[in-house]
């Protein structure tokens, strides 16, 4: 929980767009300090280019947040720069579509680098700032916010790879925020799990690896693709929307943040099938129409 953001330091991944670039915002209007990360040097220099004139004490580093060197430098800079942070937003994430089959290893590497590796390094390196800070300061406090999805407590086809990395995502935080607190009060985390919103990771493509670029895709990554597209597009809730509950999330120590509370019926009804015994519900119940496209078109 932080009951007070001015003259405390964000470490926001993700930085040049969507959640990260809108919590940025928000915690220089707050009169924070911060750390933008960020793998694509033209955002961040744009956001950086936003920012830096409001007076906000500002340290940018691009990182590539699934390598564990890049990520110790940016930890060691930070401690060097402004001391533990307050407030960790590991947020940094690619999207994926496809056959869960037919991802290959590249795939596979990269998806699960950017969104799962990228919060483990995240969490491995500022927890022990931040616990030391605490064990010196009574009044210290901080949050640690690590980005899954709605595709962390749901499983809708032909999304495996992303599937498995935001899972993962989710049972990391409920972790962290458990052993958190066996050892301290002043320390809280929380896990946001969006549904579709217009964050940029609908063009992921962007920042896939150069050994990556240019190589085939199979039809139902195509498809995937497609329909992601148009879930993103048709979203009602911003970017901006979602940072203002993950900063309520920090001020209250509430662990669970949705975009989309609604989205939460097919949460209740796997779960349900989980404790019953029963086989996975159809993803597509409240939306046939939805399970007969994608259907067809894979049948095609």
């Amino acid at each position: 929980m932080i009951e007070h953001f001015e003259g405390k330091t964000a470490v926001l991944t993700g930085a040049g767009s969507g959640f990260g670039l809108e919590c940025a915002r928000i915690a220089a209007r707050r009169g924070m300090r911060l750390v933008l990360v960020d793998v694509q040097q033209d955002a961040l220099d744009k956001a950086v280019a936003e920012l830096e004139p409001r007076g906000v004490e500002l340290l940018a580093r691009r990182v590539d947040v699934s390598d564990a060197d890049q990520m110790q430098a940016l930890a060691d800079a930070v401690q060097q720069r402004f001391g533990a942070p307050h407030f960790v937003f590991n947020n940094a994430g690619v999207g994926s579509a496809g056959l869960i089959w037919e991802n290959t290893l590249a795939d596979w590497q990269w998806v699960l680098g950017v969104n799962l590796w990228g919060v483990i390094h995240g969490v491995r390196l500022f927890t022990p700032m931040m616990l030391a800070a605490a064990r010196s300061d009574a009044n210290w406090r901080g949050q640690i916010v690590n980005t899954a999805s709605m595709a962390g407590l749901v499983t809708m086809p032909n999304m495996g790879v992303y599937n498995v990395s935001k899972h993962a995502v989710v049972a990391l935080t409920e972790t962290l925020y458990q052993d958190l607190r066996l050892v301290t009060d002043q320390i809280g985390a929380s896990v946001l799990c969006p549904y579709f919103v217009a964050t940029g990771i609908a063009h992921s493509e962007r920042n896939r690896p150069v050994a990556m670029r240019g190589a085939p895709i199979t039809a139902s990554q195509r498809i995937g693709q497609a329909m992601m597209d148009k879930a993103v597009a048709s979203g009602k809730v911003s970017a901006a929307d979602v940072a203002a509950r993950i900063f309520e999330a920090a001020a209250q120590d509430h662990f669970y943040i949705y975009s989309h509370p609604k989205a939460l019926q097919s949460v209740a009804q796997r779960m349900q099938a989980i404790v019953g015994g029963e086989n996975p519900p159809d993803p597509f119940a409240e939306r046939p129409a939805v399970g007969e496209q994608l259907r067809s078109a894979l049948r095609a």
